[in-house]
C-alpha cells in the first residue's frame, strides 16, 4: 500500500495500530494535515471516529473524500458501508483479497460501486465449492481461490481463501469486463455456526444491527447450550439517546424481532451502554461459542482438560 501511494505522488502517513495512543496520534495528524484518503479496516475505522469524537473532533471534519478497506468483512455490508459514509462524509470503497495476493490489490470497486472487480490479467480468480472445489456458476456463492499469473518470487497456485461471496459477470456501467462479487466479501466460510438447525452469520447480525436506530455501534455474539438447546445471545450497545428504560426495552424489543426474522431463530439480546465492550484496532472477533465448555462441563471435566 506504501509502494503504491508513493508510485502516485501521494504523500503517505502509516502508523501503528495497536501501540498504545497511536490512534489519538492519528487523529491529531488528520486533523492537522488533512488527508483526503483513509485505508484500514472499517472496524478500525469506527474506532477512530469514537476516538476523534471524544477528542470533540467530527470525523467529517477531517476531510477524508475517499476510504478505502480490507482485511475483515465490512465495507461490503450494505450498513456498515452506510454508517462509514454518514459518519466521515466519504465514499466508502470495499478492496482486497488475500496478504498472499500482495503486493497487488486484485479486487476493488470503481467508480459505480457495484461490487468489486477481480483483475483476472494480474491474480486469475475462481469462486469455488468449498467442499469439492469445483468452480460454481455464476450467480452462486462460493469462496474465492486465487492463482497468481505475473508473481515469481512466491507464486501461489489455487489458493483458497477461506472467504464468502457470489460473483457475476453482469455488465458494469463503468465498461470493465471482468467477474464482480457483487456484495464484496461477506464472511468466511468457517465463521459460520448453527443453532437450532439454522446457518448464522455474523455479517448478517451486523447488517442488522447497524440498520437500527438506537445501536451503540458494538457487540457480541455468544452461542451457549442449556441442557440440551442451543441459546444465541446478542450482547449490544445503545446509544446514549436510549439510555433511559423505555426506549432502552423498546430498542431491545426492535433488535429481537428483526433478529429473528433475519436469522430464524430468537436471540436473547442484552443492552450494555455504549463503550462498554472493547473496540479492536485488528480484526474484528464478536462471537463466542461457549458450547465445547457446557459439554465439558456436563462430562465432569474441567475447562483445559481433553485435548488441547
Amino acid at each position: 500500500m506504501l509502494k503504491g501511494c508513493e508510485r502516485l505522488g501521494a504523500t503517505a502517513f502509516p502508523f501503528g495500530a495497536g501501540v498504545p495512543g497511536q490512534t489519538l496520534m492519528a487523529v491529531q495528524w488528520a486533523r492537522e494535515l488533512r488527508p483526503s484518503a483513509f485505508y484500514g479496516t472499517p472496524s478500525y475505522a469506527l474506532h477512530f471516529a469514537e476516538t476523534a469524537r471524544r477528542e470533540g473532533i467530527d470525523p467529517r471534519a477531517l476531510g477524508f473524500r475517499t476510504l478505502l478497506f480490507s482485511g475483515e468483512p465490512g465495507a461490503g455490508i450494505p450498513a456498515t458501508k452506510r454508517l462509514i459514509e454518514d459518519t466521515f462524509g466519504g465514499v466508502c470503497i470495499d478492496m482486497g483479497s488475500m496478504a498472499e495476493m500482495t503486493p497487488w490489490m486484485s479486487n476493488g470497486e470503481c467508480r459505480f460501486r457495484l461490487g468489486m472487480h477481480l483483475w483476472q490479467d494480474i491474480v486469475y480468480t475462481e469462486v469455488c465449492d468449498p467442499r469439492t472445489w469445483d468452480r460454481v456458476p455464476y450467480g452462486e456463492e462460493g469462496t474465492p481461490v486465487y492463482t497468481h499469473l505475473e508473481r515469481t518470487s512466491q507464486p501461489m497456485i489455487r489458493l483458497v481463501s477461506g472467504d464468502r461471496a457470489r460473483w457475476t459477470d453482469a455488465p458494469c456501467p463503468c465498461g470493465r469486463t471482468y467477474p464482480r462479487l457483487p456484495d464484496g466479501l461477506y464472511g468466511r466460510i468457517d465463521d459460520m455456526f448453527i443453532v437450532r438447525g439454522e446457518n448464522i452469520y455474523p455479517s448478517a447480525i451486523e447488517d442488522t444491527l447497524r440498520a437500527i436506530e438506537g445501536f451503540g455501534g458494538e457487540f457480541r455474539v455468544i452461542v451457549s447450550r442449556r441442557e440440551t438447546m442451543d441459546e444465541l445471545l446478542v450482547r449490544a450497545e445503545y446509544a446514549a439517546t436510549h439510555a433511559d428504560a423505555p426506549a432502552r426495552e423498546a430498542l431491545r424489543a426492535t433488535m429481537r424481532e428483526r433478529l429473528r426474522a433475519r436469522l430464524g431463530v430468537h436471540p436473547i439480546v442484552e443492552l450494555v451502554p455504549q463503550g462498554a465492550l472493547p473496540r479492536t484496532e485488528f480484526k474484528a472477533r464478536r462471537v463466542i461459542d461457549d458450547r465445547n465448555l457446557y459439554g465439558s462441563l456436563r462430562r465432569g471435566e474441567t475447562p483445559g482438560d481433553g485435548e488441547p
